[in-house]
């Protein structure tokens, strides 16, 4: 493993004209900003967060926040190259406040989903209960029970794991977290 790895910022994507409308989300304020996606937009990997986090530290410059850190190290292991993978979310924007939860996952599935079919992936990668719940359209849905199984979303091959905000707060689950991703890897580097 190379020794000298250092997370990166990756490009954004542009937001598209189908995703004008997603300013009209709750969440969306004046301060906030549409993150549509980053990394290669024609990546075989599709991974999908909750939502964007902390982009620039309070002075305005960008940093690589923990979740990226956590996220970027596990590919780094498995050799995914940044030009595998395209990072998405649930929901576009950072929420700043509190809001209602259902109501602005359920208006973002959309916007997700005909994102998804754009690219047209290879694989999905669901990470966090959060979105799996969200992607299987079941509230009981769990990363723990569903982990280190391929399944099905939307037609895709998927897998799922916990989220790395996680896996850095708890890390008894890194083992489990660097075997969704190697499980990602052979299958990938079968194509």
């Amino acid at each position: 493993m190379d020794s000298c790895f250092e997370p990166a910022i990756w490009p954004e994507d542009k937001l598209p004209k189908e995703g004008a409308g997603y300013k009209e989300c709750e969440i969306c304020t004046e301060k906030s900003r549409i993150i549509w996606g980053e990394g290669n937009p024609n990546a075989p990997v599709v991974i999908i967060l909750d939502n964007p986090g902390a982009r620039e530290d309070k002075d305005g410059n960008e940093y690589v926040c923990g979740t990226r850190q956590t996220l970027q190290t596990a590919l780094h292991q498995v050799n995914l190259a940044p030009g595998d993978i395209y990072l998405t979310y649930l929901l576009k924007c950072r929420p700043l406040r509190r809001y209602n939860k259902e109501e602005v996952r359920a208006f973002s599935k959309p916007f997700l989903i005909q994102q998804i079919k754009t690219i047209q992936p290879k694989f999905i990668v669901c990470l966090g209960d959060t979105v799996v719940q969200a992607m299987f359209d079941d509230k009981e849905a769990h990363v723990k029970n569903l982990r280190g199984l391929w399944h099905v979303v939307l037609g895709y091959s998927c897998i799922v794991s916990y989220h790395p905000l996680a896996v850095r707060r708890r890390p008894n689950l890194t083992r489990q977290f660097m075997e969704d991703w190697d499980m990602l890897a052979q299958r990938l580097f079968k194509c």
